[in-house]
């Protein structure tokens, strides 16, 4: 996908956001479901691309959360505004997305700033208005394991450490997996490339962050799909084992 182009990844699975974000749509007959919401900057490609598609604002009818981060909630109050749609996420993710206030950090952004990566992360996100994210009025909340009655009919798989009530959506019958933060295949601070884990410095807590792992090389998926870098092709579990590998980043 170039910096602008959303494309469809698999039937029914849309993906959009630029090189450095990703969020998803999810199709089922005349309905959508949008998997996180990027920055507030990608509300116009949303629209152009739904138009394209002989879509509107108004067929988005659920707006599904891997985790609140302000990188991955930028446009949802809008849709959720605009479309009506209700947002789901976990419940121990409910605060953050309404108060916009977010969890302490496992780690100090300052070994960071060596790397170039850092600097186009926050230009980028600076001028797609991550600052003016709106806090989501409202939320409803789910649990661990929860199948969600949305169209692509998700199911939440608990992966906590990124954020509290962190999750990815698993797509069975798609056999597609989304991975949220829980796993990236784009380090944004780093810029290193391939699967691994998202840096401490946005973390909750790093250490369950990799007990998590657990629960993603579990699942069986032919397409993986992140919150930062490219598709992957191969199982989970190869993923899960290089990041694994890789360590703490």
């Amino acid at each position: 996908m170039s910096a602008e182009a959303p494309t469809q990844v698999a039937p029914g699975v849309h993906r959009l956001g630029n090189e450095l974000i990703n969020c998803y749509l999810l199709e089922e007959g005349n309905d959508l479901t949008l998997v996180d919401g990027g920055l507030p900057g990608f509300r116009p490609q949303l629209d152009a691309y739904l138009q394209s598609r002989g879509r509107s604002i108004k067929d988005i009818v659920a707006v599904i959360l891997t985790h609140a981060h302000g990188d991955h909630v930028g446009m949802v109050e809008h849709v959720r505004a605009d479309s009506g749609a209700p947002v789901h996420a976990h419940h121990k993710e409910e605060h953050m997305a309404r108060t916009g206030k977010v969890h302490p950090r496992d780690g100090s952004i300052l070994p960071y700033l060596r790397y170039p990566a850092l600097y186009k992360l926050f230009f980028v996100a600076g001028r797609l208005g991550v600052a003016r994210t709106p806090n989501i009025e409202a939320v409803t909340t789910f649990d661990d394991h929860a199948d969600l009655d949305v169209p692509g009919r998700p199911r939440a798989v608990p992966t906590p450490g990124h954020s509290p009530g962190h999750v990815v959506f698993h797509l069975p019958e798609q056999g597609v997996l989304i991975t949220g933060d829980a796993i990236c295949n784009y380090n944004p601070l780093t810029g290193r490339r391939g699967p691994q884990l998202m840096p401490r410095a946005f973390a909750y807590d790093t250490k369950t962050m990799l007990q998590s792992l657990d629960n993603v090389a579990g699942i069986d998926a032919t397409l993986t799909l992140f919150g930062h870098g490219e598709p992957w092709t191969d199982p989970p579990a190869e993923a899960v084992a290089r990041a694994r590998e890789r360590g703490i980043t």
